[in-house]
């Protein structure tokens, strides 16, 4: 379920000015909310119609313009696709089929991942396990994978699901969201996993190997695993780049793990498997700038001054984009109508912005906060850096707000917390973060 309400709340009160709830405008917008909901509504055309939204594939800019197209008929002002680049060039995917002929024949669940070429027509081979984690891997396959189609990783442990796949925190559960260890004690970055800008770069550096690599070889397909999931569902991103510059790697296919573990077990088994891809795969060179969707209810007394919400536009290809981030763009849109409807006089620009190239690392909105706000390199101020009282971004995927992160920041902490009590009912009771360590990398 999108939940259409909870948030609003938070962009309407730093809009009008005020810390504290206007219960009267709370109750308006809950009636409206609940009784004419159009948030569904947006969520099926991003999700079922447009469907995936690749950064700069033909989904994503006709998402971006049936967005812009429903601000406009919202009365939102200074609508406009704002460009950022260069992003490089986009891809998109228009058939697959996968099988597995022999010994048995098998339907197998993927998909291509991006970035990735075509195969220009079916094509059927035997499949060899040749698993690629480090350079000496490439020099011990060096001349054996011509005209195959190769599995390139270890077969993946698949454990039985023991427990419920979704679990919702119970109050006790939330409440202790809002405490944390000392965070000196928690290492860098509150003792979360980080990745270094090094170790990023060295990734990408045997990526780009790898991919030089199978194509040199001539391999015919390479596959892999969906990085989660199973029994059916696969996650997977790209294995090509959208840098020009980057080699080319073959046709890559990211399967579900229980198919690909079967054809590795087959493989080690040393009995012959034999598969068949159909791909069609096509890199677009068109433009190599992307944009973000921004669009705006003017202000009155404090026109100058901003509010934003928004959420991330794009998606990766593999599903509809639902949940990551459909649902955040939809209530972003649901807030816009329902401060448009309820037509109440704000002091403060409400902005939108749907961001684009966020699944390859923040791209558009760190445009975006360079450009208006602050190069945080040269430690330059932009045009509009003191304007903007806040900014609120959901990503979070479905199911309803149970709560507000203030990202370290005390001061907004019983701000939020008297914003949020006209919402206990609704399940949204936790504000979290007064303590947190800064945030190098916004996430």
């Amino acid at each position: 379920m999108v939940r259409p309400a909870a948030a609003l709340l938070l962009a309407l009160s730093v809009a009008v000015g005020q810390d504290t709830a206007d219960l009267a405008t709370i109750q308006r917008i809950k009636a409206e909310a609940f009784e004419n909901s159009q948030v569904m509504d947006h969520l099926f055309y991003l999700a079922d119609v447009y469907g995936p939204r690749l950064t700069n594939s033909p989904g994503h800019r006709s998402a971006a313009e049936w967005a812009m197209k429903r601000m406009k008929e919202y009365g939102l002002v200074n609508v406009r696709l704002e460009k950022w680049g260069p992003f490089g060039q986009s891809w998109r995917y228009t058939r697959y089929a996968g099988h597995m002929q022999e010994p048995q024949y098998q339907p197998l669940i993927g998909f291509p991942m991006a970035w990735t070429p075509g195969t220009q027509g079916p094509v059927t081979a035997e499949a060899v396990l040749a698993v690629l984690k480090t350079e000496a891997d490439l020099a011990k396959f060096k001349g054996k994978l011509s005209g195959k189609i190769v599995l390139t990783m270890d077969p993946k442990t698949v454990l039985p699901i023991s427990a419920a796949p979704f679990h919702r925190l119970t109050d006790e559960e939330l409440r202790s969201r809002a405490n944390i260890e000392d965070p000196s004690r928690m290492g860098p970055g509150g003792g979360a996993a980080q990745t270094t800008p090094e170790t990023r770069a060295a990734a990408a550096r045997f990526r780009n190997q790898v991919n030089q690599f199978l194509h040199d070889e001539g391999v015919l397909v390479a596959v892999q695993y969906g990085y989660n999931g199973d029994g059916g569902t696969v996650f997977a991103a790209a294995q090509g780049s959208r840098d020009l510059k980057d080699p080319v790697p073959p046709p890559t296919v990211a399967l579900t793990p229980e198919h690909y573990n079967r054809i590795a077990r087959l493989i080690q088994h040393k009995i012959p498997v034999k598969l068949e891809f159909d791909i069609q795969a096509e890199f677009l060179k068109d433009t190599e700038e992307s944009f973000n969707v921004i669009g705006e209810i003017p202000g009155t007394t404090k026109k100058d001054e901003l509010v934003m919400l928004g959420g991330h536009l794009d998606s990766w290809h593999g599903g509809t984009g639902a949940t990551d981030n459909a649902t955040g763009c939809s209530v972003a849109l649901e807030a816009l109508r329902i401060l448009t409807t309820l037509k109440m006089p704000m002091a403060r620009t409400v902005r939108v912005a749907l961001w684009s190239g966020e699944e390859q690392g923040l791209l558009g909105s760190k445009a975006y906060v360079q450009e208006h706000f602050a190069r945080r390199a040269s430690m330059q101020l932009g045009p509009e850096y003191n304007k903007l009282s806040a900014y609120f971004n959901d990503d979070t995927g479905t199911g309803r707000f149970r709560g507000i992160s203030v990202g370290g920041n005390m001061a907004v902490q019983p701000i939020f917390e008297a914003w949020m009590k006209p919402f206990h009912d609704l399940g949204a009771t936790a504000v979290i973060g007064s303590t947190a360590p800064r945030t190098r990398q916004p996430g």
